[in-house]
């Protein structure tokens, strides 16, 4: 990669990552539907104008929307309003790649290589030492197992949208930024209904009635920035680039996540949660880089 599009990489991680803080940051003005209404409302419009409608069956833009937008983050946002820290957020929303992986296998026939389960495994003695954590109250930082399991439930949607994003390209030639943009109308009906009838009519009209400059810098952040630009500049790299030379460079979300919950939100890690996160990252990388790690030392060898 040139060294302009390695800093647009770079570009595109660090707004992802600070994206988990933007998001606790939003949740102390708008409650957890609502503010995903309005990021995916602002996503779809003014962006509809000028990128033209995938030409995509109504019914895969449809499961597209719910499940990597509705459902992904309904439950995100639902977790960091309850308690979930952005920090493990944002690493635990990397356990997709397995859900990718093993609906991929069972959906699309693809086969799960003995690296993959290695890494599994890594990564699921790290959740469970991350679950045993947040079950004692004085370990867990405002996690519970609830948002714990919000939060892997957020993944799992997540990965499902991976495989009707693969199902959709593989069919239809279209560019991933028109199927994101012209996918997000498709949650913004159901995430209003939540926000009214879940959140409240009070808390809606209260947050809307009293929004202010920073709370519209939010959104735009979480919309325009997070997903307009970053997903085009992404969707820019994995065109010109191979798939495996950019695709694990989101490894490093996590990591900017974690950095920018610890200086922005003062969050701290217990030790075993930081045991679960080595282990849960040793997990995403054996996953990613096993095959290249074992070329590499061969060639030392040699």
């Amino acid at each position: 990669m040139s060294i302009r599009d390695v800093g647009l990489a770079l570009l595109v991680i660090l707004i992802w990552g600070i994206n988990f803080v933007v998001i606790k940051i939003g949740l102390h003005n708008f409650p957890p539907f609502l503010l995903a209404g309005l990021r995916f409302t602002f996503v779809a419009f003014p962006a509809c104008l000028l990128v033209s409608r995938p030409k995509v069956p109504l019914h895969l833009i449809i499961a597209y929307g719910l499940t990597i937008s509705f459902l992904q983050f309904g439950l995100l946002f639902l977790a960091l309003n309850l308690g979930m820290p952005a920090g493990l957020a944002s690493l635990l929303l990397q356990s997709q790649a397995f859900f990718t992986l093993f609906f991929g296998a069972l959906c699309l026939g693809e086969k799960i290589k003995s690296h993959h389960i290695v890494g599994l495994l890594i990564a699921i003695v790290g959740m469970v030492c991350l679950a045993n954590s947040s079950i004692n109250p004085t370990q867990t930082s405002g996690m519970s197992l609830f948002t714990l399991l919000l939060t892997l439930g957020a993944a799992l949607s997540w990965g499902i949208g991976n495989i009707v994003s693969k199902i959709i390209l593989r069919r239809y030639p279209v560019e991933p930024l028109k199927l994101v943009v012209w996918s997000a109308f498709i949650p913004v009906l159901p995430f209003f209904l939540c926000a009214l009838f879940i959140d409240g009519k009070e808390s809606l009209w209260h947050s809307l009635i009293n929004i202010n400059l920073f709370n519209v810098l939010t959104i735009f952040y979480l919309a325009i920035l997070c997903t307009v630009v970053a997903y085009a500049i992404w969707g820019a790299l994995l065109s010109k680039y191979p798939t495996t030379t950019v695709a694990p460079l989101t490894l490093l979300v996590p990591v900017v996540g974690m950095v920018a919950a610890t200086l922005v939100l003062g969050e701290t890690l217990t030790r075993s949660q930081i045991l679960s996160v080595v282990l849960i990252i040793s997990g995403l990388v054996v996953n990613s880089f096993a095959p290249r790690i074992v070329s590499y030392l061969r060639l030392c060898k040699l």
